[in-house]
């Protein structure tokens, strides 16, 4: 891995820092030594954003754990890299100052959990690769977090609109509503019973899988995140849920949709 790409990644690595350790002197000793790591491995990393991510985020997972008095967590594999947007350091600073105190009393897991998902959109599924957990117990783990966050905001009632309208059209098979409530760029993923993750790109693949379809789905917070839930009229279990990203616009930039039977048991939903 080339220094450059290091320097590049280094403000979204001491934003992610700065919100586990607490400390800014704390993140950049963290960054360096997630370097020091990057350098000595000698390979060849495709995505080195993602992959210093990932090491950055067990490093603080290991500090944290510390100062609970338990084990750190392995090195990271270069070959098993977590994503994460670009917009890192603008989301760190939106959670605020007054976050941090609340972040403090999170057990070490909880609060890896929660910066990651919460604030840098990080999927669950390269969340618990990260914590070593499966993604419905990273999912509870997020969850009980956010629930600990003192004065949660109710989603945001034009974010909340534009779902339902997602929604709405997608019923209605309306393909130039669903396209232009999408960001150009979004991304779609659903997640199954051991199975990879399935990715759909762009405004219109995605409105054209969409067509005709959430004929039961209702707007709803899942685990604390603005996001939908279907299930068969008269039925007491989801189907599935799904959690809504929306980019700087207030488009929708991502949509990721879990399938997984034991994660959608336990995830805590409020329609809306």
């Amino acid at each position: 891995m080339d220094i450059e790409d290091f320097e590049e990644a280094r403000p979204r690595l001491l934003a992610v820092a700065t919100r586990m350790l607490g400390s800014a002197a704390d993140a950049e000793d963290a960054v360096q030594e997630a370097w020091l790591r990057a350098d000595r491995s000698g390979g060849t990393v495709d995505t080195p954003a993602a992959w210093l991510t990932t090491v950055v985020s067990r490093i603080c997972l290991d500090r944290l754990r510390a100062r609970h008095e338990t084990a750190p967590l392995d090195d990271v594999d270069p070959a098993d890299p977590a994503p994460a947007p670009d917009d890192e350091v603008q989301l760190a600073e939106s959670v605020g100052a007054a976050m941090g105190a609340v972040l403090d009393d999170l057990a070490p897991a909880e609060r890896v959990a929660f910066v990651l998902h919460d604030v840098f959109a990080v999927p669950f599924d390269d969340v618990a690769t990260i914590l070593g957990k499966t993604p419905a117990a990273t999912r509870q783990l997020a969850s009980r977090a956010r629930r600990r966050v003192a004065g949660a905001p109710r989603p945001d009632a034009a974010r909340t609109d534009a779902v339902r309208a997602f929604l709405a059209a997608s019923r209605d098979g309306d393909f130039t509503a669903l396209v232009d409530l999408l960001d150009p760029d979004a991304v779609f993923r659903t997640h199954t019973d051991g199975a990879p993750s399935t990715v759909l790109a762009g405004a219109p693949a995605i409105a054209e899988a969409f067509l005709f379809k959430a004929k039961t789905a209702l707007v709803a917070v899942v685990d604390g995140l603005l996001g939908y839930t279907v299930r068969l009229p008269g039925a007491d279990d989801y189907l599935l849920i799904g959690d809504v990203t929306f980019a700087a616009d207030g488009r929708i930039a991502a949509l990721d949709v879990t399938l997984r039977a034991d994660e959608v048991a336990g995830s805590e939903i409020v329609p809306l």
